[in-house]
Order: structure tokens, then C-alpha cells, then sequence
């Protein structure tokens, strides 16, 4: 595309992520976080949040190079002990109630080689020190939006092949596309997907299945629902009432599992970048609720450390359901980045459920959440594990059962 086409997309983007992304109201406060080579697209989204009636952009930037660093050479007493000021930070961020804007660009292996034990306690520590704003987001106290910005080192592993120019392009295209950027009205094609998934999602909550039942040549696995559990798909409400899209691209209708119902096994089906390394061919074994069994062609190391983060770690927050010829999907590119490679594929998430996923969920303490059957932890990762062989099956109380999918796709 040419500069000047590119720089009209990019600013429709930043426009689309502060009035459709984050939905900014007179006088809130914004946190953005991004990367220092994003700054043309920070400066955009930060001119937009000012002109929709901000009343203060904070900018949390972010460099792999630094973090690499810290992980690789601080002391094990600092990778451990975060200081007060993050804490501090944190609950102004919550008590304002701000929107959150996560713009992912990162290398997908930008920590491949660093000893996973470090990275594992940092990553502990960090989730203990924002808790409140982990909780404050998966309760949808705030509005919040997590979209992508094309970079080398990430354009070059979906890209191989392309030179580094061609390469980040040519992310910059599908990023564009997949976020709607290339149809006359962004936000109104947003509006008209959003009552698309939201249409799924009404049938399956008035059909209130009380398990999934999930098989492929991969996979053979049952999750329970819990009761008077809720479907949710695209739009996200917030507390005050705000719509917001919690991700862009999104393609996925997804609700809680029952922590203490889901058994047998689930092979992923495509890599999952976390921690800064690419965990591929991960399968895992399912008892009662909790992992018991792991398997991966890479990364079994770190998975191991995950799920030994806390007690919620093992067992599962998020069912999401995605149709496998998505557009995402159709694209035929692996991105090596969940908030992608999740909208190309029915998807699970270890760790944290969101409260909202049941009914008055929000309202609820920790206790009476796990007494729901919400699983709690510092942890929320999503794996990939859908595929064109895959069937659902929707099990009602009284043991019948209904199509959900069928081949992968919508029955």
C-alpha cells in the first residue's frame, strides 16, 4: 500500500480503537500500553483519546530489548519483589476506572532462551502485584481492548520468505482487514458483527447446556457449564454501562467452564506464544477438573510452570467457540499470536474465569464465584484446539444432546 494509504488506514484504526475498542467518555482517564517503535500509531490513538474527551492519556511503553534484559541479569530478590510504585499505579488505574488499551507487536520468541524459572517468578510476582487491575478488567469495572500493530520481528515469523519491508506490510494488510478497517464504515461493519455473534450467543444461552462435549481425531474432552452460566460474544459491557470489544479481530462466542467438571484429553492445534517462547503440539489430560497429564513438542517446561502458578492454574476459566472456516482461519496464516490464531479456532483458557460469564457473577466474592463453579487464578492463557474434524455436542440436564458443531463449523 502507499504511504499516504497507509497512513489513512492507520488513522482510522487509532479512531476505531477509542470509539469502538474502548468506547472513551468526557473525562476518562486512559491507559495505553504499546511499545516504543509504535509511536506514530500511540501518537494517533493518544490524539483521538484527547479528542473524544479524555481527561488524562497515561503511556505505558514497553521495549523487549529492556525486559530482556531484566529477566536475563536482575537479582533473583528483584525478579520476585515488585516495588510499591506498581502497586500504587495500579490502584489509581482502578479507582479511575480507566480504559485500557494493550497494543501487542512484541517477537513472538522475544524471551526464547532465557531460563524459564526467571521469567516464571517475575511473571508470578507481577500477577500478584496487579491483581486489582486483573480483577477490575475480568469483572468489566473498566472498559478495556487489547489490538495489534505490525513489527519486524513478528511480521518476519508469520512472513518468513517476505524481506523485512514486505514483511511488515503485508501484517499491516491482514491486521487492517481482520479489524474491518478495509470496509467503507469500520465501526458500522463492527456494530453489524457484534449482533451477528451476539445471535449465537442468545441461543446458547437459552438453551443453558449443562456440559460440551468435544471430539476430534485430537481431542475427546467434556466440560461442564455451570449454572445459569452466560454466553457473551463481540461486545462487552461495562459496569457503568459502556459497550466495549474486549479484542479486535474477534470472532468467538465464549462463556465460563465448571472447574470441577472437565475430563479427558485436548490437543492443541496451533503454536501458542506466551512468555516470550513458542509452545507447539501441547496436549493436555483433563481429571475432576484439573490437569494431570502434559505434553508438548516444545515449551513442556514452561507449561509446567504455568499451571504450578496457584491452584486455579490447572484447571480451565474460558470455553470459546469459533467457527473453523473464520476468516482468520481462511486466511490460511499462522500468526504465532493468541489474539489471532485464537479467532482462527475454537479456543480454552487455563487460569482465571471472567465473573460476568454467570449470572450476577459480577456481584459475587471470590468464594461464592469458586462455590459457582468459577475456577480464580492469576493466570488466564488461551490455547488453541479447534479444527475442521471437530464436533460439540450441547449436553442437556435431562442427558439429551443437541449439535453444536459439526466439521469444524457451526451445526
Amino acid at each position: 500500500m502507499t504511504i499516504a494509504n497507509f497512513e489513512h488506514k492507520l488513522a482510522q484504526y487509532a479512531h476505531l480503537i477509542i470509539k469502538t475498542g474502548v468506547n472513551i467518555q468526557p473525562g476518562q482517564t486512559v491507559v495505553l500500553y504499546i511499545s516504543v517503535t509504535q509511536q506514530k500509531l500511540a501518537h494517533l490513538i493518544i490524539k483521538e483519546a484527547y479528542a473524544a474527551g479524555a481527561n488524562e492519556v497515561i503511556v505505558k511503553w514497553n521495549d523487549t530489548f529492556t525486559s530482556r534484559q531484566f529477566l536475563a541479569h536482575a537479582s533473583e530478590e528483584r525478579l520476585e519483589n515488585i516495588p510499591a510504585y506498581v502497586n500504587a499505579e495500579a490502584d489509581y488505574i482502578v479507582s479511575k476506572h480507566a480504559a485500557r488499551i494493550s497494543v501487542i507487536s512484541e517477537d513472538p520468541d522475544a524471551f526464547s532462551g532465557i531460563d524459564t524459572k526467571r521469567i516464571a517468578k517475575n511473571q508470578a510476582a507481577m500477577g500478584k502485584a496487579l491483581l486489582n487491575v486483573r480483577k477490575a478488567t475480568q469483572n468489566n469495572d473498566l472498559t478495556w481492548t487489547v489490538v495489534a500493530a505490525s513489527d519486524v520481528a513478528w511480521a518476519k515469523k508469520v512472513f518468513p520468505d517476505l524481506s523485512d519491508t514486505e514483511a511488515v506490510d503485508r501484517l499491516w494488510e491482514e491486521i487492517f482487514k481482520t479489524c474491518r478497517i478495509d470496509q467503507k464504515d469500520p465501526i458500522k461493519a463492527w456494530q453489524e458483527h457484534d449482533q451477528t455473534l451476539r445471535n449465537k450467543a442468545k441461543w446458547l444461552n437459552d438453551e443453558q447446556f449443562v456440559a460440551l462435549h468435544y471430539t476430534s481425531s485430537k481431542t475427546d474432552l467434556t466440560i461442564g457449564l455451570p449454572k445459569n452460566h452466560i454466553w457473551e460474544g463481540a461486545g462487552s459491557f461495562s459496569s457503568d454501562g459502556i459497550e466495549f470489544m474486549a479484542n479486535m479481530p474477534t470472532e468467538e462466542v465464549f462463556t465460563a467452564a465448571d472447574k470441577d467438571h472437565i475430563d479427558g484429553y485436548v490437543t492443541s492445534t496451533k503454536p501458542l506464544s506466551y512468555a516470550g517462547n513458542i509452545l507447539e503440539d501441547i496436549k493436555f489430560t483433563f481429571k475432576a477438573g484439573h490437569v494431570t497429564k502434559i505434553e508438548a513438542r516444545s515449551g513442556q517446561d514452561i507449561l509446567e510452570h504455568l499451571i504450578a502458578t496457584d491452584a486455579g492454574a490447572s484447571s480451565l476459566g474460558e470455553v470459546a467457540l469459533v467457527p473453523d472456516p473464520s476468516p482468520i482461519s481462511r486466511s490460511g496464516i499462522v500468526f504465532f499470536n493468541t489474539l489471532f490464531d485464537e479467532n482462527a479456532s475454537n479456543h480454552l483458557a487455563l487460569g482465571s474465569a471472567y465473573p460476568f460469564s454467570i449470572q450476577d457473577g459480577t456481584t459475587m466474592d471470590d468464594e461464592a464465584l469458586a462455590a459457582a463453579g468459577l475456577n480464580l487464578s492469576q493466570i488466564h492463557v488461551d490455547f488453541m484446539m479447534g479444527s475442521a474434524d471437530m464436533n460439540i455436542d450441547g449436553i442437556r440436564a435431562d442427558g439429551t444432546k443437541a449439535p453444536i458443531f459439526r466439521n469444524g463449523d457451526w451445526a
